[in-house]
């Protein structure tokens, strides 16, 4: 009759973010405080967003005060703070092609921040840069 809803994956450790970015889906990262007025309004829409790219995209909550080294890691000034980190094929250089023989070499895909947003963003902006990153709707 009920069925459970999809809640964003809290994240102990910043370790577990290589698991996440390894598959290549888009992963959106949530920083907050939990005693922070604009992070409480926003969790209600992470959630659901959660929900929403459940089978194409991570999202994910990390509190500041519990995760260490989250702060230094992303430069993370105020809370909420959000984060989106996909996967961009990285072309070679013209030299690099040169040193190949022109043959464009296959370099693996890094991960990395592709977009950055801090205090109160609307639902429709979040999901949008999902969408741009490859996630898409369930449903």
């Amino acid at each position: 009759m009920f069925r459970k809803r999809i809640k964003a994956t809290h994240l102990d450790n910043l370790d577990e973010l290589a698991a996440l970015t390894a598959d290549g889906k888009p992963v959106l990262i949530d920083f907050f405080q939990v005693d922070c007025r604009p992070c409480r309004i926003m969790s209600g829409i992470v959630d659901e967003l959660a929900e929403e790219f459940a089978d194409s995209a991570h999202v994910v909550k990390v509190d500041v005060r519990q995760v260490p080294g989250a702060v230094a890691a992303f430069t993370i000034r105020s809370t909420p703070t959000f984060v989106l980190l996909g996967r961009s094929q990285r072309t070679p250089s013209k030299k690099a092609r040169k040193r190949t023989g022109g043959a464009p070499a296959a370099q693996p895909a890094s991960v990395s921040p592709r977009w950055r947003a801090s205090g109160l963003v609307k639902k429709d902006d979040l999901a949008r840069v999902l969408e741009t990153n490859g996630g898409s709707r369930a449903g």
